[in-house]
């Protein structure tokens, strides 16, 4: 099990998911989606979603960038992200 986020270089939303993960201090698979139409398909067929990005915990669809900081803003994003901080 691991944090995965289907991302593109140049999405600020992307940026900033990835910037709040690094803060947590977990590891993430980050899976570039711009320049592989596979992944993409991949991606659209997992979340059901056509926007990166797209953010799983472990096994856990947690959405995108705007998903993500409500999991934080409603203090429950450190129990999910517990299991993969880096020691």
């Amino acid at each position: 099990m691991s944090i995965e986020i289907y991302t593109t270089r140049i999405c600020p939303f992307c940026i900033r998911a990835k910037r709040l993960l690094d803060a947590k201090g977990v590891e993430y698979h980050e899976i570039q989606v711009e320049f592989d139409s596979q992944k993409r398909v991949e991606m659209q067929q997992r979340s059901k979603r056509h926007t990166v990005p797209q953010i799983w915990i472990g096994d856990l669809h947690v959405g995108g960038c705007d998903d993500l900081y409500a999991l934080e803003r409603n203090n429950e994003l450190d129990s999910l992200l517990e299991p993969y901080l880096v020691q």
